[in-house]
């Protein structure tokens, strides 16, 4: 079984500094300082602009807001021994519900996200966003969120000493509704972007106090590694459930437990 750490969820983190937020962070110091510095990265990757061949650019901690916020408010709690960074939102997860690898029935069956989510200012018709009613499935959610609740039970355990990320918030679509990730993006448009990526994941790791930063993925881990590679905390890594990866096809879930285990994060 994987390592049981005391539950923190009952121990809140230290209330945040009295800085004014936007987009539904009240104004005073009730935000959590994970909560703030969502709302600092919403806000930031809001003021960047692309060029085609991106046409779309979602931003879920925008118009679903309410839903990331609940997720951070009801997990995000305490220290976290693990923190597992992926790499930016899917068409069908994150970009749908607001929660990293968010596989819908994942995020309102077994996470109990029930917040009401919106719509982007400028939505590609082959790619709606409909919330928690979207059909479709998210298979990398699906693999990583089923894994978890395979082993841990309850969410509640999970995230007594886990937590998950995106490295960036944004999901990037062309004008045939084809997702774009961050890697493909021109060097002019994406310095600027990682530069508010970065500092939002130097932030997420001040504040949990990870002892381990898992990557899910070679784009996560290289990240995790530039940004991190001074900082206390061990960086490991495990497949990308993604089913465009052949090898992840392949028991995706074995595969990354013995991961974990061989690399000790998990015992």
């Amino acid at each position: 079984m994987p390592p049981q750490p005391k539950n923190r969820l009952a121990k809140s983190l230290a209330k945040g500094a009295n800085r004014a937020y936007k987009g539904g962070v009240p104004q005073d110091s009730d935000a959590s300082p994970l909560t703030a510095a969502a709302a600092e990265l919403r806000d930031a990757v809001n003021r960047l602009s692309f060029a085609p061949p991106v046409e779309f650019v979602y931003n879920p901690l925008d118009y679903a807001w309410p839903a990331h916020e609940q997720f951070l408010s009801r997990y995000g709690g305490g220290k976290k021994r693990v923190v597992f960074l992926g790499m930016n939102p899917g068409p069908f997860g994150m970009a749908q519900v607001g929660v990293p690898f968010g596989e819908v029935a994942a995020v309102r069956d077994w996470l109990q996200i029930d917040a009401p989510i919106g719509k982007p200012a400028r939505e590609h018709p082959k790619r709606p966003i409909q919330g928690l009613q979207c059909p479709r499935s998210e298979v990398s959610g699906r693999r990583l969120w089923g894994f978890f609740a395979e082993k841990f039970g309850q969410p509640e355990a999970f995230f007594a000493g886990n937590f998950v990320v995106n490295y960036c918030p944004l999901a990037f679509l062309e004008e045939t509704g084809r997702n774009r990730t961050p890697d493909k993006l021109p060097a002019a448009e994406t310095r600027p972007l990682e530069a508010v990526c970065n500092e939002h994941l130097a932030k997420v790791v001040e504040i949990v106090q990870p002892e381990w930063l898992v990557a899910v993925g070679g784009f996560a881990e290289k990240k995790a590694e530039e940004v991190l590679g001074q900082a206390p905390v061990k960086i490991g890594r495990v497949l990308h459930p993604s089913p465009a990866s052949p090898a992840a096809n392949r028991g995706w879930a074995e595969q990354a437990e013995k991961q974990l285990r061989e690399q000790g994060i998990w015992g």
